[in-house]
């Protein structure tokens, strides 16, 4: 498999939606050849240590987790899906793309094709919740958020993965202006 490097989107906090100052990674395409083998892109999440995997579609509601990172790969199909809530962005998603969503990033599929599927799993087998983005829920997110670490390694490539070195400077460059 050849390295692609992931697309970066950032995107702001909105009302319950505290969103996060890492990005959002999309590869584009990087699994094209794992099309309609969900076992196999488990399998690769699994060894690169993302694991408690799942395979279905995403969630028509914006939604997010406060306790735990997240990736999808399309392995079917092809959709539109929202990253950052109501006033955020969409984004097309097609067989073989894989998202790496940061904790606190709602997201919600606004349409999809029959036959949609994506894999899901989270580092290191860590637990989610579900978010609705209730402003009221706000201070138990935030102190979720708070407590969430940034994965050892990458869903796709690894430990020397992109992600690594990406939030990693994120994360660093955002310490220091605290």
């Amino acid at each position: 498999m050849h390295r692609i490097k992931p697309d970066e989107i950032f995107l702001t906090a909105f009302k319950g939606f505290p969103n996060s100052h890492l990005p959002v990674l999309h590869y584009l395409g990087v699994l094209k050849e794992f099309e309609r083998k969900p076992s196999v892109v488990e399998e690769l999440f699994y060894l690169h240590h993302w694991q408690g995997s799942w395979v279905n579609g995403i969630y028509s509601f914006d939604h997010f987790h406060s306790t735990t990172h997240e990736v999808l790969a399309v392995v079917s199909g092809q959709a539109k899906v929202r990253l950052g809530g109501p006033r955020g962005k969409g984004i097309d998603l097609s067989v073989g793309d894989v998202v790496v969503i940061p904790a606190g990033v709602a997201h919600a599929r606004l349409w999809a094709s029959l036959g949609f599927l994506v894999v899901g799993a989270y580092p290191e087998g860590w637990s989610w919740d579900l978010r609705r983005g209730d402003p009221k829920e706000l201070p138990i997110v935030l102190d979720n958020l708070a407590r969430v670490a940034l994965p050892k390694t990458d869903p796709v490539y690894g430990a020397d993965g992109p992600l690594v070195e990406i939030w990693k400077h994120v994360y660093e460059r955002n310490r220091d202006k605290e």
